[in-house]
């Protein structure tokens, strides 16, 4: 799984973005499992970059929430 760049993101529909996430939180959940059931996950570095893709993907639906308000929330 490689990192998502912001890039990518910005030229993705919502519900592409939305669907990426679910995805990620899924596949996430999984190597969670792995990792508390006590098998070392095969990829140990997949865990961090599941969460960063997650985190960028809500980033990037929550600037276009606010875009679309029109601008800043205090």
């Amino acid at each position: 799984m490689t990192l998502l760049r912001m890039k990518d993101l910005r030229a993705l529909t919502e519900d592409e973005l939305n669907r990426r996430i679910s995805d990620a939180e899924n596949d996430l959940l999984r190597e969670r499992g792995v990792a508390a059931m006590g098998g070392a996950p095969p990829r140990p570095g997949r865990m961090r970059a599941l969460r960063t893709n997650v985190a960028r993907a809500r980033t990037g639906l929550s600037a276009r929430a606010l875009a679309a308000q029109g601008g800043r929330r205090r």
